[in-house]
């Protein structure tokens, strides 16, 4: 039989630790890159510029609640989904392997797109400020 008792720690684990490296992507993003220039980032992927700003306000607000327990399946889905863009448009065309020149290639945001999808299945775990139970 498997012990599933420490599951809920298991996604609290990821839920923080994503949730930090998300707010850390969009910290470099505001401060690093400029907003003005992820949005010119993404105008250079033939995507519109003003995604560059959702992705900014998507990373710090959709961290922050991860972190937090709050819309925890709902984000991680969204994540995903936006993991899953990051590897079509900006690393695909450099191939698979993430040491790749010029940015990397596609395997490691879609590793973890699969991570983000694995939290949405296991929602929200421990100490979850707003559990829930389904999405």
């Amino acid at each position: 039989m498997i012990d599933t008792k420490y599951a809920p720690y298991a996604a609290l684990v990821l839920r923080v630790l994503t949730g930090v490296l998300f707010i850390i992507h969009g910290l470099t993003k505001v401060f690093v890159f400029t907003p003005a220039g992820t949005a010119g980032y993404f105008q250079s992927l033939g995507l519109p510029g003003f995604l560059g700003y959702v992705a900014i306000a998507l990373e710090l607000v959709g961290g922050v609640a991860l972190i937090l327990g709050v819309y925890s399946r709902i984000f991680a889905v969204i994540f995903g989904v936006h993991l899953l863009g990051a590897a079509l448009f900006g690393h695909a065309q450099n191939g698979f392997s993430f040491a790749a020149p010029n940015g990397g290639g596609w395997e490691y945001p879609v590793m973890w797109a699969v991570v983000m999808f694995a939290l949405a299945l296991l929602g929200d775990g421990a100490k979850a400020l707003r559990p829930t139970t389904r999405i």
